[in-house]
């Protein structure tokens, strides 16, 4: 597996936790880090997703909203809405990262986390934001 997409999964887990906790923290992703220990040369992405996410989760939730027939983002399971909010933070600030990528990662890591339906749903919404982002950019 690689570095990145062992990120992403530490992500997913660390977006459960503060769920759960209920406390976005620096004190409480130290805490998660010290609790999964994540190597060198996965920390620095991991932690980029992280606190990217926890800082511009209201804008992301309100695009997340906007592409999601029918689905208020408190109705979606933790696993799809943490691993759709992680892919939008990718697809608007990680230029470095081709969106296909991101979605296809994104995709993978719902099937291996999520339900069955997971993948589809992700891809689905995940979708029409890439489409909604380079569209924009063109018109730019």
């Amino acid at each position: 597996m690689g570095n990145r997409r062992r990120s992403r999964e530490l992500a997913l887990q660390a977006f459960f936790d503060i769920e759960m906790s209920k406390d976005d923290s620096d004190e409480r992703i130290e805490l998660f880090c010290r609790n999964f220990s994540p190597s060198e040369k996965v920390l620095p992405f991991f932690l980029k997703l992280v606190k990217g996410v926890i800082d511009t989760r209201s804008e992301i939730d309100l695009l997340i909203e906007r592409y999601s027939d029918n689905w208020k983002i408190c109705r979606m399971s933790k696993v799809d809405r943490s691993i759709i909010r992680m892919a939008v933070y990718e697809l608007l600030y990680c230029d470095d990262i081709p969106p296909k990528v991101t979605i296809n990662e994104a995709i993978d890591i719902g099937k291996k986390f999520g339900t069955e339906e997971s993948g589809a749903f992700i891809n689905g919404i995940l979708d029409s934001i890439r489409m909604d982002i380079e569209k924009q950019e063109k018109d730019l």
